[in-house]
């Protein structure tokens, strides 16, 4: 394996654990600062409004000048946010500084950036996986170390570890990280236009359909993602602990098929199959959460939890891998941002929508996301048989 490769996933996956430590604990922390549900899902969607609001221009910036710098600059903010979080004894510091984290979520589109730039095209969903797997294992430590922390050392030293594994991140990558770009584009206006700029892409037939793709599924996992700790919490009486132990199964879960299995789905099934396959198997998973009986919570739980990991590991890497095929290579980082930018909006309509379903009914948001994953699957279908007439005029 490239040794860049290698370096490149020690990063991701010393920045997601950090990420990680926040998935349980500001749910909980912030009720405790007398957020309902529904706000608790806008503190999560306001952290995607920031991210959809930077992610382009950390793409177009890494273009310009590099992956490398991009990486750098973005875990610095997220340093000075955790810090900040550290200090959040209020529901307002609490928001911001979760809002300053978006900022700074820019490495993730220089890092994706940053594969396509030193693998091939047919490389490049296996590659790109190593992001997912990254992310898996991330979840597998970061949200029992976060639940662990704030239970045992309070709230504070959630930010303040964070914060350290941050500093040690930027250590690494200034030493052992190499710029992955020779030919910068220089001439590139940077533009921070969200809105803008996702009304352009929506207009460019390369990467609209698998845009739209990304944002539905997006919204729907998100919608589970936010609520799924009070969830767990206040039907299944688990504590700090047993959530962030819950959170380690779906980290092991996305690490296992992300970092091994990929490459086999994708020769053994083809792409376009995958983005069927986890379609399907994203519903499942996601509906069923509603229905699981507490006298069988812990096996139908890691169920459901095979099924939206199997299922991510077919969508995710292989929407990357379809829209960087598509994209010039003076264009990677632009485009991968945009999507980037595209799930976050999906993160800011899934928290929201998921926290108001939330209060109303505790089993509404999985079932939701479940019917939302069905009219994927029906965009999903109408996408690929688009693709093959495409491709047939073009042999003709």
């Amino acid at each position: 394996m490239d040794r860049r490769l290698v370096i490149l996933f020690v990063t991701i996956f010393i920045d997601l654990m950090g990420f990680g430590i926040f998935v349980p604990v500001v749910p909980i922390y912030a009720r405790e600062l007398n957020a309902s549900e529904a706000l608790v899902g806008d503190t999560g969607a306001l952290f995607s409004l920031m991210m959809f609001i930077f992610t382009p221009f950390w793409g177009t910036l890494s273009d310009r000048f590099g992956r490398r710098p991009v990486i750098l600059i973005a875990l610095g903010i997220s340093a000075v946010s955790y810090v900040m979080f550290a200090h959040a004894g209020t529901l307002l510091v609490l928001i911001l500084s979760r809002m300053l984290t978006g900022v700074g979520s820019g490495n993730i589109t220089a890092a994706q950036a940053y594969i396509t730039d030193i693998t091939l095209p047919e490389n490049r969903a296996k590659s790109l996986g190593l992001i997912g797997a990254a992310f898996g294992l991330g979840f597998i430590f970061g949200p029992p170390l976060g639940s662990f922390v704030f239970d045992k050392l309070g709230i504070e030293w959630v930010g303040y570890v964070a914060a350290i594994m941050c500093t040690l991140n930027m250590i690494a990558v200034w030493f052992f990280l190499p710029e992955s770009i020779k030919d910068k584009v220089t001439d590139r206006k940077i533009r921070i236009k969200p809105i803008t700029s996702a009304i352009k892409a929506l207009r460019e037939p390369r990467f609209r359909d698998l845009f739209i793709i990304s944002f539905i599924y997006i919204t729907a996992f998100s919608m589970m993602q936010m609520t799924i700790a009070m969830f767990w919490y206040d039907d299944y009486a688990l504590d700090k602990t047993q959530i962030g132990n819950m959170f380690a199964i779906v980290g092991l879960g996305s690490a296992i098929v992300q970092g091994t299995m990929i490459g086999w789905l994708q020769r053994t099934f083809g792409e376009r199959n995958l983005l069927i396959y986890g379609a399907v198997l994203v519903a499942l998973g996601l509906g069923m959460i509603a229905f699981i009986p507490v006298a069988l919570f812990l096996p139908l739980s890691i169920v459901s939890i095979a099924l939206l990991s199997l299922g991510n590991g077919c969508l995710s890497p292989t929407l990357l891998s379809q829209l960087s095929r598509n994209a010039e290579q003076h264009e990677q980082g632009e485009v991968l941002g945009m999507n980037q930018s595209f799930g976050s909006l999906a993160r800011i309509a899934g928290p929201a929508l998921g926290g108001r379903l939330y209060e109303f009914s505790h089993g509404l948001p999985y079932i939701t996301a479940g019917v939302i994953m069905l009219a994927a699957l029906v965009y999903v279908v109408s996408y690929l048989r688009t693709m093959e007439r495409r491709a047939a005029m073009v042999k003709s």
